[in-house]
């Protein structure tokens, strides 16, 4: 999973860090003396509406503690919360940003308390810096998925306990399709909650052999991790996971990969490949248009049109990838001709709203 640590640390220090007050207690940060940029504030057809971005990025300090002196100690921070990540947001226009945090890194811990452990600490940061900020931020839970039962478990805390919104996974772990049988505890317990799972690639290093990613370009992270997640939803479909738990919602990020660019191959796929050996009980198409989301990254007024087109709006909703610098704005749906307002406000964050109960 080296992929993985490689994309983790590039972003390390990317942001500025948070200040810890006491025990476990993530302190206010401090706005630098500067004037901060004023909040942008969103209106379709003369009316305010909510921005809500699912797809963004953190760390909190809690976890520190639990691997220091280990061989995850390096893994732990990268992408710290505080003034700057509201600063940013007020500027792009973001009301609410839903936090995870990803990398995946502790799904290879093979000591259960360990991994039960750092899960902890992350859900309960994430609850806490939310606490603080609770007009601005919504956060996901992480999991031991590596332990299917505790990861079940885990996420019923996260959700129950501390009001955790949804739950944030990679696209395998430790190189295991998650459409296994043995992941259906989780599975089933997200289906329960009624909490959308939104799954982040990694590079995509359980398809792609050593090496491949190699040269200019940093493909291993343009191309890998839109096919990691391709491949990732295909397995749900065809694997027949969605048919299982018909309640599941998966959220998909960089805009659900290729799959929604090439569906109609995978649609024709069980009729036409005698070896096929689906499992799905309905259409590849149906689960793309039902129980699947994607997000909005994909940078162009014809790259949303397409996803619109082959999803539906409801399936549609705004991400960005904070703190990275993508060039992912609410203007690109704004300035959507063909979007009605209220499918822009749909979008934007009518859809999110309503899925992660943001009240």
């Amino acid at each position: 999973m080296d992929s993985r640590r490689d994309f983790f640390k590039t972003v390390a220090g990317a942001a500025a860090g948070a200040t810890v007050l006491g025990r476990n207690v993530l302190a206010p940060s401090r706005v630098d003396a500067q004037t901060p940029p004023a909040r942008r504030q969103v209106s379709i057809g003369g009316t305010r509406v909510r921005v809500v971005d699912i797809h963004a990025h953190a760390t909190v300090p809690e976890v520190d503690p639990v691997v220091k002196g280990t061989a995850y100690e390096r893994n732990a921070g990268g992408r710290p919360l505080g003034a700057d990540r509201i600063a940013l947001i007020d500027k792009q226009g973001i009301d609410v940003q839903v936090l995870s945090i990803n990398g995946f890194w502790w799904w290879e811990v093979k000591e259960r308390d360990v991994a039960d452990r750092i899960v902890r600490a992350q859900n309960e940061g994430l609850a806490r810096f939310v606490s603080q900020h609770p007009d601005r931020f919504v956060a996901m839970a992480s999991t031991s998925l590596q332990f299917p039962d505790l990861a079940a478990q885990q996420l019923e805390d996260g959700v129950k306990r501390l009001g955790l919104r949804a739950a944030a996974i990679g696209g395998h772990v430790n190189g295991e399709d998650l459409s296994l049988p043995k992941f259906d505890p989780f599975w089933a317990k997200a289906a329960e909650l009624g909490v959308v799972v939104f799954m982040h690639p990694g590079g995509a290093d359980n398809i792609i052999r050593d090496g491949a990613w190699r040269g200019r370009g940093d493909i291993g992270n343009i191309i890998g991790n839109p096919l990691e997640t391709t491949y990732f939803l295909s397995r749900l479909i065809f694997d027949g996971t969605f048919d299982k738990f018909p309640g599941l919602r998966v959220a998909a990020a960089h805009a659900g990969g290729y799959l929604p660019s090439y569906m109609m191959r995978t649609d024709v796929a069980c009729e036409v490949r005698n070896n096929a050996n689906c499992a799905n009980k309905k259409r590849p198409k149906e689960y793309l248009r039902s129980q699947i989301l994607v997000d909005t990254m994909v940078f162009s007024d014809e790259g949303l049109r397409h996803l619109v087109a082959e999803m539906g709006v409801s399936q549609i909703v705004y991400g960005t990838d904070n703190p990275l610098n993508w060039p992912v704005t609410v203007d690109l749906v704004l300035n959507a001709s063909w979007l009605s307002n209220a499918d822009k406000e749909a979008i934007l964050g009518g859809n999110l709203t309503k899925l992660l109960r943001i009240t």
